[in-house]
């Protein structure tokens, strides 16, 4: 009979601890200072949203999921298989949601250019967890 509960909690084990593992990265938003190249932001954060031109520059507006290291994803993995393993698999109650929610937040910042195509003006857009 016991095999049989460890056989099962381990088959339905695991979706909180998956979802931990690919929760969306964290950004380094320390690049959105004046003089960075925008190629730099490009490759930090895709695309922009938007492209507008006013006040006699171009702007880029940039959103994304502000996520995790991967440090914390790993913590957070081996966290959750651990619970799994304690309560046979009864954690994954708890651990889905809680992985489900704690997806990041979304951050948005409005970027202007100067002529050489280098970060001259910051506007941060969304202040949860844009620092």
């Amino acid at each position: 009979m016991v095999c049989i509960m460890l056989g099962l909690s381990f088959g339905l084990s695991g979706c909180s601890v998956y979802m931990a593992s690919q929760q969306p990265d964290k950004k380094d938003v320390s690049l959105f200072k004046r003089g960075t190249p925008r190629s730099v932001l490009l490759g930090e954060f895709g695309y922009p949203i938007a492209q507008t031109e006013h006040d006699g520059k171009k702007w880029d507006i940039w959103r994304f999921r502000q996520g995790y290291s991967d440090g914390v994803k790993t913590g957070r993995a081996i966290g959750h298989a651990t619970m799994d393993v304690l309560t046979l698999g009864i954690w994954e109650a708890a651990g889905t949601p809680i992985e489900t929610a704690a997806d990041g937040n979304m951050v948005s910042y409005e970027i202007a250019y100067d002529d050489h195509g280098n970060v001259s003006d910051v506007i941060l857009l969304s202040k949860k967890d844009g620092k």
